[in-house]
């Protein structure tokens, strides 16, 4: 098989591999790229694990740090991952809640993807003595998907893990 062949729809890329990337310092869903899913037939979970998100708080102007989790379960389309890591360092200068990142992070990447399944969670490192982690997911209306999404809201944090590293 040719590089032209197997690589057919990646050429839409403009970031991977890219060595004069530009980094952008204010939230920017523009930057993320999709590529044609291999595996259309194939329900199957990909992860990313993001130990340095970090946004700004709304009100304080103050760092937030965390440790994202986002799983989709693709369709037609995949996101770029040097993408991703792009548009989440937009979020650096950026005013959120806690809550508000997470839901816009995974709304930003329905709109890019549409994926079977997504869900998106984020441990903040605790300001004031708490730690904020919310969680949110979607599924395909109409689709398993859906109560699968309902189900994993429901049970998703059954069993709390042990902090003691934040």
């Amino acid at each position: 098989m040719t590089t032209s062949n197997r690589d057919e729809n990646l050429s839409d890329l403009t970031l991977l591999g890219n060595q004069q990337t530009p980094y952008i310092f204010s939230y920017d869903p523009k930057v993320l790229e999709a590529f044609d899913n291999k595996h259309p037939d194939r329900s199957y979970f990909v992860k990313f694990n993001c130990p340095e998100f970090t946004s700004l708080c709304p009100i304080t102007g103050q760092p937030d740090f965390a440790t994202l989790y986002i799983s989709y379960i693709p369709d037609i389309k995949m996101v770029e991952s040097k993408s991703l890591k792009l548009y989440l360092f937009s979020f650096r200068n950026h005013g959120g809640f806690h809550e508000d990142c997470v839901n816009i992070i995974m709304n930003d990447l329905i709109a890019l993807m549409n994926p079977r399944y997504i869900e998106v969670w984020g441990k903040f490192t605790p300001r004031g003595g708490i730690s904020i982690d919310p969680y949110c997911n979607w599924g395909r209306p109409g689709t398993k998907y859906e109560a699968m999404a309902e189900h994993r809201l429901m049970n998703h944090d059954l069993y709390p893990e042990k902090v003691d590293n934040r």
